[in-house]
């Protein structure tokens, strides 16, 4: 027969109650944490698969894209861990330094970056490359939370002019790459915010009314380049599905159809395992999705996206403050906008831009700055029932 010892046990209890990672341990959404997770572990594999016969096929190492992205998750899951433990009050109280300091990478890589495809987007660090915009939209979040914090009560015009200030400098500089996909998340997250904010209403109609202006006059004083404005509509003619900035959409279309309920199977992708859709690595990856794993596959992954706006939202529901709820209601904006804009123009329904699908597209930016995303959110919900 066991012997209890009640002395011994209630020693051990009031020590795990003394630790402060007992409390955080227990409190830790699992349910947000796993999502990310099992689409970064679905992401290694997708890349895998649509790169490795064009590797083979060149006389390179067809791991060399699977090694790389596991590299990328390893660390982002190390940049979550990190930024979920940090009380996220001490996010507020460097909100500004950490826009400045956004801000001057973005600057920075007009100077010193590698240009590329056109564009000066990226620092290169031997092997590594850093993109900078992919964590403007934190800066934002950060700052406009910061910002709206120390602003009680119902937010003034005088009070959104100051957030699109701060919000109008990162986006300029994110355009003039050009970074026009990246331009117009941000755009979102700053619409998602003020609305968070809790903004007058009309003075979010009058914001809309001059971005709508703003639109307009940019399309007749030619603001907007030839190419990015045939991006912008070309799925609004899905028709001239030959025309060069309907190539890849059309192509991506045509894997998603040809996967059916159940896809291909994993390495057997016509299209996508035929190199027929450039970039498939990282802004298409969806198509080998729906290609090699069909309709159930892709209904998986939209799923556990679901399941990633739903907790995160449940979060800024349940915050102890406005700068909690400020920063979930942010991240749920840049995440869930990114993940639709990129399966969207992958089945014709939104422009093509090059934005990346979080988590499961080739990159270590953005999978640092999505898994970053993820922290800021567990911290939030974690110190709404711990405090150290």
């Amino acid at each position: 027969m066991a012997t209890a010892f009640p002395g011994r046990e209630a020693a051990v209890t009031g020590r795990r109650e003394r630790h402060w990672f007992f409390p955080i341990l227990r409190h830790v959404d699992f349910a947000l944490v796993g999502s990310a997770l099992a689409l970064s572990l679905i992401g290694v594999v997708m890349v895998y698969s649509a790169t490795r016969e064009q590797l083979l096929q060149a006389g390179g190492d067809p791991h060399a894209y699977l090694k790389r992205q596991m590299v990328w998750v390893a660390i982002g899951v190390v940049v979550m861990v990190v930024v979920a433990l940090f009380d996220y009050h001490v996010y507020q109280q460097w909100g500004y330094v950490i826009y400045g300091l956004v801000l001057c990478s973005l600057i920075g890589v007009f100077a010193i970056g590698k240009s590329q495809y056109g564009s000066v987007r990226w620092y290169q660090f031997g092997p590594l490359q850093l993109q900078p915009s992919e964590f403007a939209a934190l800066g934002l979040i950060v700052v406009i939370a910061t910002y709206c914090s120390r602003k009680p009560g119902v937010l003034e015009f005088r009070e959104m002019l100051g957030i699109l200030v701060l919000a109008g400098v990162p986006m300029a500089l994110v355009f003039k790459q050009p970074d026009l996909g990246t331009t117009i998340v941000l755009g979102v997250t700053l619409a998602a915010m003020l609305v968070a904010a809790g903004v007058r209403v009309r003075y979010l109609l009058f914001l809309f009314v001059v971005v709508v202006g703003g639109f307009v006059l940019a399309l007749h004083a030619h603001i907007l380049k030839p190419y990015q404005l045939r991006r912008l509509t070309g799925f609004l003619h899905p028709n001239q599905g030959q025309a060069s900035y309907n190539y890849d959409a059309t192509m991506s279309k045509t894997a998603i159809a040809g996967g059916g309920l159940k896809g291909s199977g994993l390495f057997h992708g016509t299209s996508t395992n035929g190199a027929f859709i450039p970039n498939e690595q990282n802004d298409f990856i969806f198509s080998a999705v729906g290609e090699q794993l069909g309709f159930l596959g892709s209904a998986v992954v939209i799923g556990l996206f679901g399941i990633i706006a739903f907790r995160m939202l449940r979060a800024a529901q349940r915050a102890r403050d406005s700068f909690g709820r400020m920063l979930c209601a942010g991240a749920l904006a840049f995440l869930s906008f990114s993940v639709f804009e990129n399966i969207g123009m992958t089945i014709g329904i939104m422009p093509v831009t090059g934005i990346p699908l979080p988590f499961v597209s080739y990159g270590g930016s953005a999978c640092f700055a999505f898994f970053a995303t993820v922290g800021l959110v567990l911290n939030v919900e974690l110190r709404r029932v711990v405090r150290r």
